[in-house]
């Protein structure tokens, strides 16, 4: 069941192939290079309610659970997710003496700045759907590390993570004494995932890159299929401070004779990564030309969208997830799992219509504008970056409708922390300052200097510790009035939205 926006008039609808033509005509608006470009490039043409979100909890045997902390305190010591010395060589060394556990299966490799996770998960679903048995790695977690590694659609068991963290240890240990610097606890997670994931033995792979693409970890696989997010400027101490810049680091995953499926990106991005294409040889799909969003409309619970795929056209197609940003993942996600099968290469069909609406209903994508509490509203989104903030600014406003939305931002201090506040501005009435456990934090006090510059004095409550600010926020939102409206915002960092799922006993 859909709601119509209210100037929708049902009498009035355009063809449904309109959208998508006024979206070619945009799309092909272009830089001159990237024509040059294109033209060296083959490009795939065919020929013809929300769920609950699968976030697992601590152990309930007292034994794994301290086994499991035992994992994580080993893990801690070594160098952060954070601290990158910008080389694949070491987490080459442990795949060498594992014996190459990551070529044992077909993968799909996602990059981008925003919007992999979700991304990550609704491929999962759609390969999951069509009977592939699936692992998943993604990062950061939300609330615990089991989540990184997911086999057949659920978290990995925390015993098998822990099996799975001794079976490699000694690997691990030989690798740390043969290079100049240990793994880090990313690759060392990456191997764990690999390991698993040939162990299972899964079918597919479904791998999202921690940063960049070049020399993250993850790039020791060859990705039958390339997927390349919305690139934005995120990390940019690390990548590179312009969207070109970027988009070379993540072009990186783009392997000879590959697949790339392309969201829509900044002309100077999308330059690079055509280019990169026509170098190695791949076949190239792009949101907006060979696949897109036609139509979407607001649901109860997300929304309902039509999707042009590879393959065809995917009508009526449920999504229990709130945003355009979300509709243009999907969109992407099908892409993938179309060329992963041969659809608009080897195949002209498109994909089990029943099938594709079944797995789409079924995603779950937790901390992405996820409701964890009524009377008032309380939502949960891991924007932490001015496009992530943008997106979910727009999409709480189309779906939620709130008559006052407080915020509650906790924020990394690497972070944009000015330009997110700025995209939140319009939709917060008041915001509350907080800073999560992570030693990355920003300063609740320094984090409230830059919100007072950009909300006003008189709009900016600082509460240091996250459950006073939760109690402040919902506070502030119920003055309102039980049925007037107001609602809570928690954002600003992955680590703060799942403390606050914790404590608002999600978890």
């Amino acid at each position: 069941m859909s709601e119509l926006p209210p100037d929708h008039n049902a009498d009035d609808q355009p063809d449904p192939l309109d959208p998508f033509d006024e979206i070619i005509a945009e799309e092909t608006d272009r830089d001159p290079d990237l024509a040059v470009i294109e033209a060296g490039s083959r490009t795939l043409r065919t020929q013809g309610g929300p769920p609950d979100a699968d976030i697992p909890t601590r152990p309930a045997d007292p034994e794994v659970d301290k086994a499991l902390r035992e994992v994580e305190t080993e893990l801690a010591t070594r160098w952060g997710e954070t601290k990158l010395e910008p080389s694949v060589s070491r987490i080459a060394a442990l795949m060498d003496v594992l014996g190459e556990p990551q070529r044992s299966y077909p993968s799909i490799h996602i990059t981008g700045t925003n919007g992999k996770t979700s991304t990550a998960r609704m491929i999962e679903a759609l390969l999951g759907a069509f009977e592939l048995r699936t692992g998943r790695y993604t990062s950061p977690h939300v609330q615990s590390i089991t989540e990184r590694i997911s086999l057949d659609g659920a978290p990995i068991a925390p015993e098998r993570f822990i099996e799975t963290y001794q079976d490699i240890k000694p690997y691990v240990e030989m690798v740390d004494a043969s290079q100049e610097y240990r793994l880090s606890f990313f690759e060392v997670l990456t191997g764990m995932a690999y390991a698993a994931f040939a162990d299972a033995p899964a079918d597919v792979a479904v791998v999202e890159v921690g940063m960049g693409g070049s020399w993250d970890a993850t790039n020791v696989i060859d990705g039958d299929v390339a997927v390349v997010t919305p690139i934005d400027l995120d990390h940019t101490d690390r990548l590179g401070s312009t969207h070109a810049e970027i988009a070379t680091e993540k072009a990186g995953i783009i392997k000879q004779g590959a697949t790339v499926i392309m969201a829509q990106q900044p002309v100077d991005a999308a330059q690079v990564l055509l280019k990169k294409a026509v170098e190695v040889d791949a076949t190239v799909a792009r949101e907006g030309l060979e696949f897109g969003v036609v139509e979407r409309q607001v649901a109860v619970g997300g929304q309902l969208v039509t999707l042009r795929g590879l393959g065809g056209e995917y009508p009526e197609v449920y999504l229990p997830l709130h945003g355009a940003h979300q509709a243009h993942n999907a969109a992407v996600a099908l892409a993938a799992v179309e060329a992963f099968f041969g659809v608009g290469a080897q195949r002209a069909d498109a994909l089990d219509l029943d099938t594709v609406r079944k797995a789409f209903a079924a995603v779950a994508s937790p901390g992405r504008l996820e409701v964890v509490r009524r009377s008032p509203t309380v939502v949960l989104d891991a924007a932490h970056n001015p496009a992530g903030a943008r997106a979910a600014a727009e999409a709480i406003g189309e779906a939620f409708q709130f008559s006052r939305l407080i915020g509650v931002v906790g924020a990394s201090g690497d972070k944009n922390v000015r330009g997110l506040l700025e995209a939140f501005e319009p939709v917060f009435a008041e915001v509350v300052v907080t800073q999560n456990s992570s030693h990355r934090a920003m300063d609740a006090d320094e984090l409230a200097g830059i919100a007072v510059e950009v909300f006003g004095e008189e709009r900016v409550q600082v509460e240091p510790r996250l459950p006073d600010a939760l109690e402040a926020a919902i506070t502030l939102a119920e003055e309102e009035g039980e049925f007037a409206g107001g609602g809570v915002l928690v954002t600003g960092s992955v680590i703060t939205v799942g403390e606050a799922r914790l404590l608002l006993g999600r978890g």
